[in-house]
């Protein structure tokens, strides 16, 4: 079974900082990919974030040259920086990752989620 557990939201005024974790644990194999997707009130879930195996990487425009995200292949883990943050980012936060192979085969993983608050 595999589990993506998260951390790091929190609350933090327009401006600050916050730093997202996901770490995924169970018999992995290995994972293509993995990201970060946020989700507002009355909204869609949208991509935030993502980096492959290989780093990668792939921003929203409304993210890029904000937030940063990198991983550690060896603890399988995610992270998500979070610079100047702006009120319009509050959303709760999901950790994916995307075509996890496993003794069971392949399969998309959800965390369960982070809210993150900016207050403005």
């Amino acid at each position: 079974q595999v589990q993506l557990v998260e951390s790091g939201g929190g609350v933090v005024q327009a401006g600050g900082s916050l730093r997202l974790s996901c770490a995924a644990s169970g018999s992995i194999f290995s994972i293509n990919a993995m990201g970060w997707y946020r989700q507002a009130p009355g909204k869609q879930r949208e991509l935030v974030a993502a980096i492959t195996s290989g780093g990668s990487t792939n921003y929203a425009d409304s993210v890029k040259g904000r937030f940063t995200i990198s991983r550690d292949n060896t603890k399988k883990t995610v992270y998500l920086q979070m610079n100047s943050l702006k009120p319009e980012d509050t959303a709760v936060y999901y950790c994916n990752a995307d075509r996890t192979l496993t003794p069971s085969g392949t399969k998309n993983y959800w965390g369960q989620g982070t809210q993150v608050t900016v207050s403005s």
